[in-house]
């Protein structure tokens, strides 16, 4: 019973991260917006530690570019980059998928099965939400190198073609990391990694149950493709909501680029945060979130109905 369930949410994922990737992308081209691709070491002191000692002011290049929508951005993707470039990163997005969505989906079951009330099948809110908190943080923690990977090969386009990275694939990415940046960069930025998961696995896993059971404990539908449709939007909605502002601050220390013998541009997360607030005002930390709850619906709908199907397929075995 316990492998059943990571194989369930092992197929469910890979097929929910495949198909929103094109939004994936986007949010992650978003969230980056306000650095500048060239001179964020030199750009962010000048915005952050404005000098009152002297009359030279900031010249235009520095100021920001007005933020664009997420069609927008998907446009000029595909002008500049091609429309394969919606799917920068794919190969990542399955790894990543096989990593961390199977086990925080798989352990989730488990959890779930085992401290489920054997006389009425209830299980508390409270209990769901700590089992999503576990499960998260240990399937983030195993999928991060993958995750490190896709958040690179997605920037990748936005960069100057002498910067690029130009990885063929993510063992190509996981590969040429290690080697420029040694091993330790594969978990760079795992702590908001495996914080956002804990956020979003609870959230999301917890509250499509707890949907979906009060959908039926009050009989507002029947358990079918409409319940599961209804529950599991809602449940994308908190989980976006709640995980938005980590996933910035993520995407963000996962992208940096460090030169050898030079200081990075974020010092951990905790700096990017003070960083990306005064220089872009705290709404920053909300940046792509059309996106993200654009992506994270679709994905979770397509997730819980996927899952849905493959019990009933393996419900025998």
């Amino acid at each position: 019973m316990g492998i059943k369930g990571f194989v369930e949410g092992g197929i469910a994922s890979i097929i929910a991260g495949c198909s929103t990737h094109p939004l994936d992308l986007i949010k992650v081209r978003m969230q980056l917006q306000g650095e500048s691709p060239a001179t964020v070491p030199n750009l962010r002191p000048a915005l952050a530690f404005h000098s009152g000692a002297t009359n030279i002011h900031i010249p235009a290049p520095t100021v920001a570019p007005p933020r664009v929508g997420p069609v927008a951005v998907g446009v000029k993707i595909i002008q500049q980059e091609g429309v394969a470039a919606l799917f920068s990163g794919v190969s990542a997005t399955v790894l990543r998928q096989t990593l961390y969505s199977t086990t925080r989906m798989g352990l989730y079951d488990m959890l779930k099965q085992k401290w489920t009330d054997p006389d009425n099948g209830n299980m508390p809110l409270s209990r769901k939400i700590l089992a999503g908190l576990i499960a998260g943080g240990i399937g983030a923690a195993v999928g991060n190198p993958a995750d490190v990977a896709m958040v690179r090969m997605q920037a990748d386009g936005r960069l100057p073609m002498a910067q690029r990275r130009n990885y063929k694939s993510v063992v190509d990415a996981i590969t040429q990391m290690s080697k420029s940046e040694g091993v330790t960069s594969l978990w760079r930025g795992s702590s908001l990694t495996v914080n956002r998961a804990m956020l979003v696995t609870a959230s999301q896993l917890a509250s499509y149950d707890e949907f979906k059971e009060m959908i039926l404990r009050k009989g507002l539908m029947k358990d079918g493709l409409g319940t599961h449709v209804t529950a599991s939007f809602a449940a994308g909605f908190v989980a976006a909501v709640a995980s938005n502002p980590v996933d910035v601050i993520k995407t963000r220390v996962m992208n940096m680029k460090v030169e050898p013998g030079m200081a990075p541009p974020y010092n951990g997360a905790l700096d990017c945060a003070m960083k990306t607030i005064k220089a872009e005002g705290p709404m920053a930390l909300y940046k792509g979130f059309i996106p993200t709850i654009s992506r994270q619906g679709p994905f979770t709908i397509v997730l819980f109905v996927t899952l849905e199907q493959v019990r009933k397929i393996l419900k025998d075995f």
